[in-house]
């Protein structure tokens, strides 16, 4: 991550003071070194922030919290949950298919690839934004948490009638600062096939989120996907 950060206008309207902090120094300074090591950071530098640039702050309507990127090689790409085109669906992402289509009745895609939900306004955000090859958590509590914390702290304060979906229990913890009665925050076990059957399948979520958008006059999500990414 370099001191030039391409950050989307909007959202480093909002964040320019953290990367002027101590804790985003140790942060950079951590990064520089693990390259320097040798060692193998995903996602690639320039898609770290890759989740800001496909949803502009004024233009977020759901937030989707994820805990870190996938460590397998080619997976990530900078949007939680998501895979570049032609890679194996992870079993998580699977199961967030599944819950589509039996909510919404849209056929499982073929692919994990989802550009298409952040850029009609779904923030697909880590909490951590980096992770090294093959080890998976390698790189939290180095200051990316702090970091999206307060991306967190912006929408809450900014933003009106967002939807935010907190799978798991460390999602859950992170959004316990948001307004309940500024925004929609759903919440339900994790998608991953160790806790899905435990409440999230059947958790309604995204046609929930859809019927709150519409109340408070938002367009909603089409959480369809194209067959081909």
């Amino acid at each position: 991550m370099s001191r030039s950060v391409q950050l989307e206008h909007s959202w480093l309207a909002r964040l320019a003071p953290e990367f002027e902090k101590p804790y985003m120094d140790k942060l950079r300074s951590f990064l520089l070194a693990e390259k320097r090591a040798g060692k193998q950071v995903f996602p690639a530098s320039q898609e770290i922030f890759n989740a800001f640039a496909h949803a502009p702050l004024q233009q977020v309507k759901v937030v989707i919290l994820g805990q870190d990127p996938y460590h397998g090689p080619g997976q990530a790409h900078g949007l939680c949950f998501s895979v570049r085109p032609g890679v194996k669906v992870p079993p998580s992402l699977q199961n967030i298919f599944r819950e589509i289509e039996s909510e919404l009745g849209h056929p499982v895609p073929a692919h994990g690839h989802l550009a298409a939900w952040a850029d009609q306004g779904v923030l697909l955000l880590n909490s951590v934004l980096s992770v090294e090859c093959g080890r998976a958590a390698s790189h939290q509590g180095k200051g990316w948490e702090t970091f999206t914390d307060r991306v967190i702290e912006v929408i809450n304060r900014e933003c009106e009638h967002v939807v935010f979906m907190l799978w798991g229990s460390y999602a859950q913890r992170k959004g316990a600062i948001i307004d309940r009665h500024r925004h929609c925050v759903l919440s339900a076990p994790h998608p991953s096939p160790l806790s899905a059957h435990r409440g999230f399948f059947g958790c309604g979520h995204f046609k929930a989120a859809n019927e709150y958008l519409q109340a408070h006059g938002r367009t909603p999500i089409d959480w369809s996907l194209p067959t081909k990414a």
